[in-house]
């Protein structure tokens, strides 16, 4: 391959990844920490009953060191805890939506890339953009996996990947012993 052609295939890579990880954004967009909490600087409530009047969440040890002078504090109110909890929820299970449709979306490039397209610099961009896919599906979702999942599903993808480079291997064999003859 040439190096016109490895610009085209480095193009087609990111171009593909764009498509596909805008495309997933419009279908589920991101979730925002200011949707679920109030970014602007919380209250301060120095007893556990006005804290939770407020809808906060009371700690009992103080994260600040309090001078000598001052009186002693014996914790403190995490006004954002209940609704960090309620925005990690909503990132976890879109996540877990983006990483059920990039899989199966990824595998269909790379697929796509390295049977259907004679064009080595548009199948090896393909491919590459399926790869992309597939990391980036899994990316956001591998922090919430069980680690069950993070072994199987790396396990399932690669013994899937070497039949299938065995088998692309003996399809381009036989197609070069073809042209031979």
């Amino acid at each position: 391959m040439d190096l016109k052609s490895v610009a085209i295939g480095i193009a087609i890579i990111i171009l593909t990844s764009f498509v596909i990880i805008n495309g997933i954004g419009l279908i589920y967009p991101s979730v925002e920490y200011e949707d679920y909490c109030n970014i602007e600087k919380p209250a301060v409530y120095e007893t556990e009953q006005l804290c939770v009047a407020e809808g906060g969440k009371w700690n009992p040890v103080s994260p600040y060191e309090k001078a000598p002078s001052q009186p002693l504090i014996t914790g403190y109110c995490d006004t954002e805890f209940y609704c960090r909890q309620t925005y990690e929820d909503a990132s976890q299970a879109r996540s877990r939506y983006i990483f059920f449709i990039a899989l199966p979306l990824g595998i269909i490039i790379l697929i796509l890339g390295a049977v259907f397209f004679g064009l080595e610099s548009v199948g090896v961009g393909l491919m590459g953009g399926g790869i992309v896919t597939l990391i980036y599906g899994a990316g956001g979702y591998w922090r919430y996996a069980q680690q069950w999942l993070r072994f199987l599903l790396p396990l399932i993808g690669l013994i899937v990947l070497i039949y299938f480079a065995y088998w692309f291997n003996k399809r381009s064999n036989k197609s070069i012993r073809k042209k031979r003859r």
